[in-house]
Parts: structure tokens; sequence; C-alpha cells
């Protein structure tokens, strides 16, 4: 967003929200892919709570969402686009489903939970099949997610409801297909768009083990192979993100309108980010910031005004806030999650001894990651393979793993405590591993699951799909 940083990117919609709210500059997913960080969402549990660990084991109401509580109270929950949960039958929460995108046969990337051993997958990378100037099935399904919303808050004005109400909009943008109309790709000249070139492989940087596993399951970026449409994929990008940043503008503006604005907060947040190249990475997965840091905005009453929030926050701390967003007293349950509204947080002292943290148990993963930052350190640890450690102050991009130096061996030691304060993380690979051979086995096996459900991103609802 330009509001974090960026100078190119233009966003002035998300840039008026924080403005008019607070940005938390310091968040982060539970789990850098999309069905995990989603369960968490709907939970407020990080994934090794839930057991909800990757794109084929989703949501599916077996934990009580926050839609629960409101519909316990009699308040409206409704949804409108993607969710990523098991299906559309599933008691997730939701009065309603309006047009819903989940795992694709309530099934999805089951062949990717073969993690124990990990096969290599000698498959070429199709998420780059689309990408250009064009109208995509996604493009599509947004717009028309825009088009619902504005009549169901019209419709809401006019008959206002006599308690709070929930609505969640879940845009696909800018998910690839890296597909978006050409008026969008012209705001970012290519002349103006640089190639990737941050700790790239052929330009001599190694890869970490874990992660060199990882990229050798899939190589999307050989699959853009030259720097020209590199460059087209970023521009791309950015045209999405500027497509997402007008639908948001669209609700915004029917929310004043209407004269809903006065008394509605709106959060805006993310499943997780994308590598966009850096390390010769494209797509999520990983523990870098370009992988785990997400967007987080919150604006509306008693929420403070222009202010960035540098206390760590992230996904499991949605739950909680939208229980005090529509006034709701948490049960002793709900006390006991993990999260922290955001409302609170955001009118009290930034607290730099909050702990972020993140973990990936799915697709091309060898084993289990984490991530723990405390203060100005952001520390990965991998099970079996060596720690990573980062000082953010002196290098927020993570261009340098200062793990095994002596001098921040107590620092490696402090992160790792805390990590082992949430988790015993060898034991929760075991049981990510165990729970995804089950799943597996009870669908045929390893080899029979390599040809089922979704072999790229999930399609949406039918009446979008591309002819």
């Amino acid at each position: 967003m330009g509001c974090s940083g960026n100078n190119l990117v233009k966003t002035p919609n998300m840039d008026s929200m924080a403005a008019s709210g607070t940005r938390f500059a310091k968040a982060w997913t539970t789990s850098p892919i999309c069905v995990p960080a989603r369960a968490s969402v709907a939970t407020g549990l990080f994934p090794h709570q839930n057991r909800y660990w990757d794109n084929a084991i989703a949501y599916d109401g077996a934990y009580k969402s926050w839609g629960h509580s409101l519909q316990r109270n009699g308040m409206r929950v409704e949804s409108m686009g993607k969710l990523h949960y098991r299906n559309e039958s599933d008691d997730t929460g939701f009065d309603k489903q309006h047009s819903p995108m989940h795992i694709a046969g309530g099934i999805g990337l089951i062949w990717a939970s073969v993690r124990d051993p990990l096969p290599f997958y000698d498959r070429r990378s199709t998420i780059f099949d689309e990408l250009g100037a064009g109208t995509s099935s996604y493009n599509r399904y947004d717009h028309d997610i825009t088009r619902m919303a504005v009549a169901w808050l019209e419709d809401i004005a006019q008959t206002p409801e006599d308690k709070p109400w929930i609505l969640s909009l879940g845009y696909v943008a800018p998910h690839m297909p890296f597909m978006v109309p050409q008026p969008y790709l012209d705001m970012y000249p290519l002349e103006k768009i640089n190639v990737p070139d941050k700790l790239i492989p052929a330009k001599g940087h190694s890869r970490h083990p874990w992660v060199e596993q990882l990229a050798r399951n899939w190589d999307h970026d050989a699959a853009l192979g030259t720097d020209e449409r590199r460059r087209l994929a970023v521009q791309c990008y950015l045209g999405l993100i500027s497509y997402l940043d007008d639908q948001i503008g669209i609700v915004m503006e029917v929310l004043r309108r209407t004269g809903l604005l006065g008394n509605t907060r709106v959060i805006y947040s993310t499943d997780h980010g994308d590598n966009l190249g850096t390390r010769g990475l494209w797509n999520k997965s990983t523990m870098y910031r370009e992988s785990t840091a997400i967007p987080m905005i919150a604006m509306g009453e008693g929420i403070p005004a222009g202010k960035t929030c540098m206390t760590n926050v992230g996904l499991a701390d949605l739950y909680p806030t939208f229980l005090e967003c529509v006034g709701l007293t948490p049960t002793d349950e709900e006390r006991a999650l993990p999260g922290k509204s955001l409302l609170t947080i955001a009118n009290e002292d930034d607290d730099e001894s909050r702990v972020g943290f993140s973990e990936y148990h799915a697709l091309g993963s060898p084993s289990a990651a984490y991530m723990v930052t405390k203060a100005r350190y952001k520390f990965h640890y991998y099970v079996g393979f060596p720690a990573e450690l980062f000082d953010l102050q002196s290098d927020p991009e993570e261009l340098v793993n200062i793990a095994s130096e002596p001098a921040m061996a107590h620092v490696v030691a402090e992160l790792e405590l805390e990590l082992r304060k949430l988790l015993d993380p060898e034991k929760i690979d075991r049981m990510a591993k165990d729970d995804q051979n089950t799943l597996v086995n009870r669908h045929g096996g390893p080899e029979a699951v390599r040809v089922l459900g979704n072999q790229g991103s999930t399609a949406t609802p039918d009446k979008y799909r591309m002819a």
C-alpha cells in the first residue's frame, strides 16, 4: 500500500482508510497459505491448535467461529465471496453465504498433503499461464462481489437492523492469475518496473536449504522464464492491487452515501503475502516478510485516526476484534483464545514485548517452519534445518541471516524459548504429517491423490468461469 511506504503502487482508498483509522505495521499471517490462514480468522486459533494444516484440510465448523457467537446473540452475519472453507453446507457461522468460493470439491490441494516423505514433483508450474492484460474469471468474480455488497448495504441503510451485524467481503485479487484489465496495467508503465533482483540464485545467492527444497518442488520462476515476463508479472500484481483498491473504494463510497459509515467499523486485511520474485520465489509459503507480513487496517468509532501501531498483531486477533466491535462479552472459552482485540491494541501504547507468530505445514515443505518475531528481531525455526535470524531494525528487508553469529546466540536462544512456550516444534511437525497421512490414505494413498482435487488456483463458482 502507498500508506505503508510503497512509492509506486496506487492505493488511494486503502490509504484513506489508514488516514481515517489505525494501520498495524507489524501484522502477520498465522500461516502463509490460504486455507489455514482463513481457518485462523474463523476460529481465532493457530494451525497447531485447530489442525487445519494445508489447502486440503479446510475449516468445517468443528471449532466454533466468531460468526457462531453473533448468531447465538441474534445478530446478522453474512459473507460474500471467497471463504476457502470446506464447503457451503457446513455450519461455519454465517446466516447466508453469497456466491462463496471454497476448496475444490471439498478436497482442494490434496496431492500437496503428501509430505512424509516429500516427493519431488517434476511438473511445470501453471500459475503464469494467464499473464497480462485481460479480464480473468477472478476479476469478474470480484466485480460481482462489489455489486452484491453495494446492494446489501443499500438495503441495510433503508431498513436498519436493530442489532449489530457483520458482512464479510472476500476478494480474490491480487491472487494469481496475474491478469487485469488494460487500464490498470497502464497505471504502471513497464519501463518503470524493475526486474526482481533481491537475493536471486542466478546471481549467486544461496537459498536456505529448506527454502531450496520448497522452490525445487514447483519452480514458478522457471515458468516465467524471461526478465520481460518477470517485469510483466510485477506490473500485473500492482495492477491487481489497484483493481482491488477500486473495489474497496466503491464499498466505502456506499457506506458514506447511505450514512452507514458513521456507525460502521471497517477492518481490512488479507490471508498472506507474495514473494513476487524475491529470492527467485513467487507465490507464498515462506517465513520471509514478503510472504508472512500482511496489511491490516481498522477504522471507525473508538479507533484512533491516522495512527500507525507498531505492536505485533495477526489474524488470530480478528476473532476478539469482531466480538468487541459488536459489543459481545467473550465466553470463558473465547477469553482463552490467543488473540487480542485490535480495538484495544490500537488504543494502547506500542508493546515491543508482544510476539508475532506464523507457521507452515503445507505445499512443498519438507518439515514444519515457524516464525517468531519480537522487538527488533525475527527468527525462523525449521525442523531438521538450520535456523535464520534477522535484525529488522538494521535489515528490514531480511537480507542477512545472522543466526550463526556468536554475538546473536542469546537472541536465538530467547526467541527459540518464545517458540517453545507456544508449542513443541518437532511434536507439531509430526502431528501435522500424521493428520495429512491419514487424509491421503483415506483417499487411496499418495499415488491415487496425485490426480485428485484442483491442480492450480481454486476455481470461482461456475457462472464466473472463463468460457
